[in-house]
């Protein structure tokens, strides 16, 4: 039995329920934190004299700690499995460099024992101080040099991966004009696409900001945006994710443009787009832009005179003879003595193609009719 798709109104009831789920956590946290301290202080044995006159700093104590943790798990700017990943790897391999280097200093001290006074408690004091240092020093350096070096680790150690596995090489961010003008969808059916595709929280309000409109024509294109994107997310062929977090450099009135450049730099991704003014905007910040007008413009078939092809002609021609057709992706084609034969599909061979900054047009005549030529 295949998985059901996740549509948008489920991953946005699974991100409330998150949510919840993480409040819920917290408090029972706080409370059982809370009540740790409280134990400590009624338990008469475990307090000194000193302590015991201070049972409420105590509980005081363990209820404040309780709320800088939480404080700096809500305020972290951005959580990271890699940054975890890195941190216990680097523990790991400091306290394995620094049980070796204690070894050392144990025969050191061993080594000179006439110098040093091991039955001395201060000297034994001094030692483990040494020792202590060194630990600490060496966390410090196996953590700062995974963290920012994690990236090359895997190829140090094939079998470690601090990144998250996805296709390609590097995320396309989507936006609102790609998702609204839908080719996107027919385009991820070919299977050209191999990376994940990301489309941001802020671009999803747009989205609805727009479906919801009072102007009946955005109202059309913010419903046929949340359409394509279902049709998205239905489709095998394509690795799509919504994404919750906002970028962190995006400014706090940043508009929609802006935090989406500011999301592909920092996932070292790609923008894809049909909007002309992000496009020059991206590309002068150096992010990588797709254009779906510029990917079309690409992919029209290569004509060349003296080839053949089938063209229903739909309309007369400006001039005197003439005949109008058009192709799959709307490229006019122009046919000499064609006027007679409108809405026919004729065989025609290709005279001349003209690229004009309107597009390109097509020339030819009907097969087995005579060449017009210029008086």
């Amino acid at each position: 039995m295949s998985d059901a798709p996740i549509s948008v109104s489920d991953r946005a009831h699974a991100a409330r329920s998150s949510m919840l789920f993480l409040l819920i956590l917290r408090v029972v946290f706080a409370l059982v934190l809370i009540a740790v301290g409280w134990n400590l202080a009624s338990e008469e044995r475990l307090l000194s004299k000193q302590l015991s006159d201070h049972r409420d700093l105590i509980m005081l104590a363990f209820a404040g700690t309780a709320l800088i943790v939480i404080a700096m798990d809500v305020f972290m700017p951005r959580k990271s499995l890699s940054a975890i990943s890195g941190l216990f790897f680097g523990l790991v391999v400091g306290m394995v460099v620094a049980y070796g280097l204690s070894l050392v200093i144990d025969l050191l001290a061993e080594a000179n024992a006439g110098a040093i006074d091991m039955d001395n408690p201060g000297s034994v004091s001094v030692v483990s101080a040494i020792k202590l240092a060194l630990g600490v020093v060496c966390c410090y350096m196996a953590v700062s040099f995974i963290m920012q070096t994690k990236d090359d680790v895997r190829f140090v150690i094939p079998y470690v991966e601090f990144t998250k596995q996805t296709k390609g090489s590097r995320p396309m961010v989507l936006d609102t004009s790609a998702i609204v003008d839908g080719r996107i969808a027919d385009i991820a059916d070919t299977k050209i696409f191999d990376a994940e595709m990301i489309v941001p929280r802020f671009v999803l309000q747009e989205l609805q900001t727009i479906a919801d409109s009072n102007d009946k024509l955005k109202r059309i294109r913010g419903r046929r945006g949340l359409d394509m994107l279902n049709k998205l997310q239905t489709n095998e062929k394509v690795d799509i994710r919504i994404l919750e977090v906002k970028p962190e450099r995006s400014a706090p009135d940043a508009g929609v443009d802006e935090m989406l450049v500011d999301l592909a730099q920092q996932l070292d991704g790609k923008v894809v787009t049909n909007d002309f003014n992000l496009n020059k905007v991206a590309q002068l910040r150096g992010v990588v832009v797709i254009n779906i007008n510029d990917l079309a413009s690409a992919l029209k078939p290569v004509v060349l005179p003296g080839e053949g092809m089938a063209i229903k002609i739909v309309k007369p021609g400006e001039e005197s003879g003439q005949g109008i057709g058009y192709l799959d992706d709307g490229t006019m084609v122009v046919v000499e003595g064609g006027r007679e034969r409108i809405g026919d599909t004729v065989q025609l061979g290709v005279t001349s193609v003209l690229q004009t900054s309107a597009g390109r047009m097509i020339f030819g005549r009907l097969d087995g009719s005579p060449e017009r030529r210029n008086a």
